[in-house]
């Protein structure tokens, strides 16, 4: 099975979520095997502009979608892995900024892939510094997290009240994203054992476990200080690569998901 859909047209669902925010949710399978779900996310800004966030397949329809939005302003891949779209994207969007994380100019080069001109990379050696620039600013907060194994960069959009996650965390099953294809979200062993540690339904304990013993495991002090920051701004709405949106009610989701993390930074806190 690979990857992305050979006919990413046909599948794709572009949905309008709130008045700044469109997703495009596309079939993916992680290893060839799980089915995780993809998503591309446009956000229009308020000076006219236009971002998107893990950029997918730029199909017809997907032109048609930003042009009706603005012009487009930043590309951003916001981890080592949602890149795979770059260079399409920055051939037909050549004055857009892309906005990267470090370590990730060098893998692209090495696999082979187009050659993009990052505008800004996020790097841990500047933590809490990096800027973008002042349009893009005012609407969003952001926190670099190299930390976790794919040096993840959160945003939330301020005037939605939405977050926005690449592999920071999921919200499997891919419901929304499988939905034009003759598959199940739910099906295949692989699929149902990635499911159970990816679902934030009921306590969540799967995935709360695979964040504390494995995704944080590296630096997990600095995983829960990115945490309660990323717990600090306002959001309603969570906007995940990797199964369905949460509409609303994002703000407890994440606290339940994030909870030991939340705790820890707390105690961190009070013994610094």
């Amino acid at each position: 099975m690979p990857l992305t859909p050979p006919n990413p047209a046909d599948v794709m669902v572009i949905r309008k979520v709130n008045s700044f925010v469109t997703t495009l949710s596309v079939p993916f399978w992680r290893f060839g095997r799980i089915k995780n779900g993809g998503r591309g996310t446009l956000v229009r800004l308020a000076s006219g502009g236009v971002a998107v966030f893990s950029p997918v397949a730029l199909t017809p329809d997907v032109k048609k979608t930003v042009s009706a939005l603005g012009e487009l302003k930043y590309i951003t891949a916001p981890d080592f892995e949602h890149h795979i779209f770059l260079g399409e994207w920055h051939k037909a969007y050549p004055n857009a900024k892309i906005i990267g994380v470090e370590g990730l100019p060098e893998k692209r080069e090495k696999q082979k892939n187009e050659s993009v001109p990052f505008a800004t990379i996020f790097k841990k050696s500047e933590l809490g510094k990096t800027k973008i620039d002042p349009d893009f600013d005012r609407e969003f907060d952001y926190e670099y997290v190299p930390s976790h194994p794919n040096k993840e960069l959160v945003f939330c959009h301020k005037p939605s009240r939405t977050l926005l996650v690449a592999d920071y965390f999921s919200n499997l099953p891919a419901t929304e994203q499988f939905s034009k294809t003759n598959e199940s979200p739910t099906t295949g062993v692989s699929t149902r054992w990635f499911i159970s540690v990816t679902s934030t339904q009921g306590n969540a304990i799967g995935q709360k476990r695979l964040l504390w013993y494995g995704l944080s495991s590296s630096d997990r002090p600095a995983f829960n200080a990115s945490a309660a920051r990323i717990n600090g701004w306002d959001f309603d709405t969570i906007v995940p690569c990797h199964g369905d949106v949460i509409e609303s009610g994002g703000k407890g989701v994440f606290q339940k998901v994030f909870e030991w993390h939340l705790e820890a930074a707390k105690k961190e806190a009070k013994n610094a």
